[in-house]
């Protein structure tokens, strides 16, 4: 090798340097490694990345979105002339900055938050492009949603996470800004509006808590709804990588009547418990729960509340299941979010064990593919990195800079053992690619 060849690719060995691929860094504009390291992770998704750059191939003079501008920082990345370097995504930060006016500062902001964003607003980006036409000019249109119909499109959460939220127990939180510029609510979670479809095909509202170090703690999405007609009932790109269907089981106890109704998630909220594993958290996810005194359930058969046992299960895996472990929470007697450092040991292989009885595909065998990782001692502070595996080679960006990593490292990253509250490098965001979709 030349004098020129950098060390990563020393590392890693002419012959076995994958052919074109290409490992950029990228350039932290103060407080980016959020973006930074979320970015990293989604560039080797395979599937994401391709449609990306298909995206790219077909839209050769786009009006500039976010979309436009990740596209073009993919194209970027993938034409370098160096198999290695680093590059300065200004013109997507830039853009973020002017959609989103809670990524405009320099504070600390939340990884799983930005990834959120921006899933979202691409799948309306896609929508309104879609929905362009000579009424309303040009691809920066509005999605449009109709609710009833034969063509039915609602609105749902793009991040499930599981609650006991019934229809006589609904409550609204005020949100606050703090100081920190995070918010924040009486009870410390930040809450997301669930708009799901009900039985009758109208709309309905639940709040699901979101608990997040930073941002605006949003978490609505674009979700498909039943119908098969009309332009907004046809499923997005974003629709077939990251969506996935939960189906919520709700049995009365007086009446043994079971109704169940499905949501659509991008990505899977879990508690953590001290030396467990994401198998362990997943499951206890799904656990049943029983609803009674204030939080029973309103029976349709009973034409009653009545006491009742919910769960939630997987009915249709996505084809990149995204997870967000939940490493921050509120601490009533601190008065503010700590970080959980518990060890959760994430498997290079998965396959989901709660699964509903009528799923599409409950055997699928998922591969770890991205991990960000939070390092630090709190929400407030800390920095992000993301390991990825491209390859079969496994690889830790850190804003700029790439280093080549073992397998065996990805350890260090499972959290501590201990419950004493310290700096931590732990595992919160993890992408697992279907097997059969590599």
């Amino acid at each position: 090798m030349g004098a020129n060849v950098s060390q990563l690719e020393r590392e890693i060995g002419s012959d076995l340097f994958p052919p074109n691929e290409h490992y950029f860094g990228l350039v932290n504009f103060g407080n980016t490694c959020y973006s930074n390291s979320v970015l990293q992770a989604l560039y080797f998704c395979k599937p994401f990345r391709e449609k990306v750059l298909e995206y790219k191939a077909k839209n050769k003079r786009p009006k500039e979105t976010l979309l436009s501008c990740l596209a073009d920082l993919f194209y970027s990345i993938a034409t370098q002339k160096k198999k290695v370097g680093s590059i300065a995504p200004k013109k997507f930060i830039t853009r973020l900055r002017k959609e989103k006016e809670e990524f405009d500062n320099y504070m600390q902001q939340d990884a799983h938050e930005f990834l959120n964003f921006l899933i979202n607003h691409i799948n309306e980006i896609i929508l309104a492009e879609r929905n362009a036409g000579p009424s309303n000019g040009n691809g920066n249109a509005n999605p449009k949603f109709h609710t009833g119909g034969a063509a039915t499109s609602a609105m749902a959460s793009s991040t499930a996470s599981k609650s006991s939220s019934t229809s006589n127990s609904n409550s609204n939180s005020n949100s606050s800004t703090n100081s920190n510029g995070n918010s924040s609510n009486s009870t410390g979670s930040l809450n997301a509006t669930t708009s799901v479809l009900d039985a009758s095909g109208s709309l309905t509202a639940t709040t699901t808590p979101i608990i997040g170090s930073g941002g605006s703690g949003t978490g609505t999405g674009i979700g498909i709804g039943t119908g098969t007609n009309g332009a907004n009932s046809e499923p997005t790109w974003v629709h077939e990588i990251f969506q996935g269907i939960l189906t919520s089981e709700t049995r009365c106890l007086n009446c043994e009547t079971v109704s169940s109704k499905d949501e659509n998630f991008f990505d899977l909220q879990v508690d953590v418990d001290q030396n467990t594993s994401i198998t362990h958290c997943l499951r206890c996810f799904s656990n049943t729960e029983t609803l009674c005194s204030d939080n029973k359930f309103k029976c349709d058969n009973c034409c009653s509340y009545q006491e009742a046992q919910k769960r939630m299960r997987v009915k249709k895996l996505p084809m990149i299941l995204a997870l967000h472990l939940k490493r921050f929470k509120y601490m009533e007697q601190f008065n503010r979010h700590i970080k959980v450092s518990h060890r959760v040991v994430f498997p290079l292989e998965l396959r989901l064990f709660n699964t509903s009885d009528d799923a599409v595909n409950p055997d699928r065998l998922y591969d770890l593919t991205a991990v960000v990782i939070h390092c630090g001692s709190g929400p407030n502070r800390g920095h992000y990195i993301s390991i990825v595996k491209s390859h079969g080679l496994w690889l830790l960006f850190d804003d700029d800079m790439v280093d080549k990593i073992e397998a065996s490292t990805i350890e260090d990253f499972y959290g501590l053992t201990s419950d004493i509250h310290k700096s931590s490098e732990t595992g919160y965001i993890l992408f697992y690619q279907s097997r059969d979709c590599a």
